[in-house]
């Protein structure tokens, strides 16, 4: 006797599988990082993550209005620092005149609708490369929350539409909130890098930014990989403290903790496809082992299957242009 329900209906071309598909990607789906560095035609490729550049900032003016004309609409800013700027307090996080600071207000003259969000932590400003400030070798917690605080200040008065600490200090998010409500800047977001692990997968990004720790690790304020009922704890607390989005990092490996937020919260939840993904990717590719398209595309399909609103990712153009 034959079935009377036959699945494969459903999949019998494009055209139907297409009707019925339950997640879509959509260039509104993706922020995308970039990186700015001092000096004037500046593009250099990041040796560990291949067709990725840190930019001066005449580059990075070309670089948002391509991605505005692609339909890409969110940027997460990151710096590279000189080493002779660097000390353990992050003073030169609060220059207004800083890197930091010009790329903001550069991305919103260039593009003024483009969704500007900043990397708040001090390790590319740091002399130690740690996201604190040290004191006799211990990353001390409340002395950097207020220098975090100060830092998502300048960004907001520079003109970010979302600041966004990847620290993991206790309590950044209420000092951050607090600060921005007292100086009016009600309508300044904060994506929070909540569930934000101890990984492996970070080393490119380090070596983009020249921000590794100088000493030891970061797994006294990063979470640890084994924990998962921890990264709903962070969550529930960011959002308490005032987050209006709540991110995953690393992403792929971290699938489970993006659906427990989904399943939990109701604030968007970003997950960053980080920079050793990224790299193995290309890596494989290069070697020919790997359909670069085909698995790229399902590693983002993933995440938004498993509950992210966005994706942080350096994949994002290759994204759109197979999205057409």
């Amino acid at each position: 006797m034959y079935p009377i329900k036959r699945n494969r209906r459903l999949r019998s071309s494009e055209a139907v599988r297409s009707m019925v598909r339950e997640q879509q990607l959509s260039p509104t789906d993706f922020i995308v990082p970039l990186f700015a560095v001092e000096g004037s035609d500046v593009k250099e490729e990041i040796t560990s993550m291949p067709d990725y550049y840190r930019m001066s900032l005449d580059h990075l003016k070309k670089e948002v209005q391509e991605l505005w004309s692609m339909g890409l609409k969110t940027v997460l800013l990151f710096v590279k620092v000189p080493d002779t700027l660097k000390d353990n307090k992050g003073t030169e996080a609060l220059n207004p005149k800083g890197l930091m600071q010009r790329a903001i207000a550069l991305v919103k003259e260039t593009v003024p609708e483009m969704v500007v969000m900043t990397d708040v932590a001090l390790d590319p400003y740091s002399s130690f490369g740690h996201d604190g400030i040290v004191e006799k070798g211990v990353i001390v917690n409340d002395t950097t929350v207020e220098v975090l605080a100060q830092m998502a200040l300048s960004h907001a008065q520079a003109g970010a539409d979302f600041v966004a600490p990847s620290d993991m200090m206790d309590g950044r998010i209420l000092a951050i909130r607090t600060l921005l409500e007292q100086e009016h800047f009600h309508n300044t977001g904060i994506l929070s890098y909540s569930a934000k692990y101890a990984s492996g997968f970070y080393g490119p990004f380090r070596s983009a930014l020249d921000s590794a720790p100088g000493f030891g690790d970061k797994k006294t304020y990063q979470m640890d990989f084994h924990n998962r009922k921890e990264a709903l704890l962070e969550a529930e607390l960011d959002i308490e403290e005032g987050a209006d989005i709540v991110m995953v990092k690393p992403g792929l490996a971290y699938l489970d903790i993006i659906r427990d937020l989904s399943n939990q919260v109701d604030v968007p939840i970003a997950a960053y496809q980080v920079s050793g993904e990224y790299a193995m990717l290309k890596a494989a590719a290069q070697k020919g082992w790997i359909e670069y398209d085909a698995i790229m595309y399902e590693q983002l399909i993933a995440f938004k299957r498993a509950g992210a609103s966005l994706i942080a990712t350096y994949c994002a153009k290759d994204a759109v242009r197979i999205l057409g």
